[in-house]
């Protein structure tokens, strides 16, 4: 038997065994090779035989703590919002569709946008003096705005508290003017902050407009303000039993035509009624305009055309009833009507607006029904002179308080 001899076994290498993080990194090294293994194209070029995605790099989006947030919104704070972007909207729509039919009263004539392109120049002349004010009306303390007084829209009314609250106050119920379109209760603003800086409550009455209304819902928003300021303002520190009615131009007209048809609606209703004349202390008229017969022509030359101002007033045959020294002149035959309280009217005798006369003649009929009217007319003043550089300054300002006081 033959024997083989083997070769000598040579001893084995020491191969360390692979720890599980060394392995997978082994792992992902040779898948990397593979992926890079290049490959021919049809063209000739080598090219890897898989693409990274060029979005691999990228991180998994996360959804923020905001996105978090709006989603836990509560679905009633949703529709909550619902409600204000739908209330805005109709509010929106409601200015436009105004807006239109105002338009189509005016027209669009030559002497219309002169006139308004005027305005605009002295709004933009006024707007520094515009932004202190505002800011007083928006931000200050003493300021109670927008509080109701009626069911419609437009029966809102601002007030301005003296800082002094030890007392009971006078009060001043206030309609601004505006030509029977524009008016709105921020006008007040001014003599607001003057008299209330001198202890006086005042009221800004804001009422409907045309084409928002005519001059029987702008008397009705009228009486229904003061009604609220004589039955509400001891609430607010007011005196009840020093209460004074205001209007300034066509805020005049209506404040007047309120005083005179209460008046007249307290001898046919009796008890039946929310005020009483009886509770104004005075009526103070500032650049009204008191008989709309004389007027309408007057209006129709500076710009308030015939057709607009008949629709403001309800037709022609409407004018003796909103013609306050008319009803009064009516009233000279009557012995039932309650006497009216004192009325002083101011004018300026350069006003080109409403001419002076109208407070003169307003006057005349007032004192033949036995009613104390005075009218008080300022030399070289304008319609507006008289509201913003005579009553507001200091003189005329301490005036009207002792009025007041």
């Amino acid at each position: 038997m033959t024997s083989s001899v083997l070769p000598p076994m040579q001893p084995e290498l020491a191969v360390p065994f692979p720890s599980p993080g060394d392995r997978e990194a082994q792992d992902k090294g040779a898948l990397a090779s593979f992926i890079s293994l290049p490959v021919t194209s049809d063209t000739g070029d080598e090219v890897p035989l898989l693409r990274r995605p060029p979005f691999a790099s990228r991180r998994r989006r996360t959804v923020s703590e905001s996105q978090i947030a709006y989603l836990s919104v509560a679905p009633t704070r949703r529709r909550s919002f619902s409600r204000e972007v739908g209330h805005a909207a109709a509010e929106t729509y409601l200015l436009t569709r105004l807006t239109v039919i105002l338009l189509r009263y005016l027209g669009v004539g030559y002497r219309w946008i002169t006139k308004f392109l005027a305005l605009v120049c002295y709004a933009i002349l006024l707007m520094p003096g515009f932004i202190q004010v505002g800011y007083y009306y928006f931000f200050s303390s003493q300021v109670r705005r927008s509080i109701i007084y009626g069911d419609q829209p437009r029966n809102r009314l601002d007030l301005y508290l003296p800082t002094d609250i030890n007392g009971s106050k006078p009060v001043v119920a206030f309609l601004t003017g505006g030509a029977w379109i524009i008016g709105y209760k921020a006008w007040g603003c001014l003599l607001g902050r003057r008299l209330s800086e001198r202890g006086i409550i005042v009221a800004c009455i804001d009422y409907r407009n045309f084409p928002q209304g005519t001059i029987s819902d702008m008397v009705k928003d009228a009486s229904e303000g003061i009604s609220f300021v004589c039955n509400n303002i001891a609430s607010y520190g007011g005196d009840r039993d020093r209460i004074y009615l205001m209007g300034q131009s066509a805020g005049a007209h209506i404040a007047s035509c309120a005083l005179v048809h209460q008046a007249i609606k307290e001898c046919e209703e009796g008890d039946d009624i929310s005020w009483s004349v009886s509770q104004l202390n005075a009526y103070f008229g500032l650049s009204g305009g008191y008989n709309m017969l004389n007027l309408v022509d007057h209006f129709d030359r500076r710009g308030l055309y015939r057709s607009i101002f008949l629709s403001i007033m309800e037709g022609e045959q409407s004018l003796p009833h909103f013609s306050p020294e008319i009803v009064v002149r009516n009233l000279i035959n009557r012995s039932d009507v309650p006497p009216l309280p004192p009325i002083i009217l101011f004018h300026g005798k350069s006003d080109y607006s409403i001419p002076s006369d109208a407070s003169t003649t307003f006057a005349e009929a007032l004192q033949s029904i036995g009613v104390q009217a005075t009218v008080v007319l300022y030399d070289g003043k304008t319609h507006t002179d008289l509201f913003l550089q005579i009553f507001l300054q200091d003189d005329a300002a301490y005036f009207f308080v002792d009025l007041t006081y």
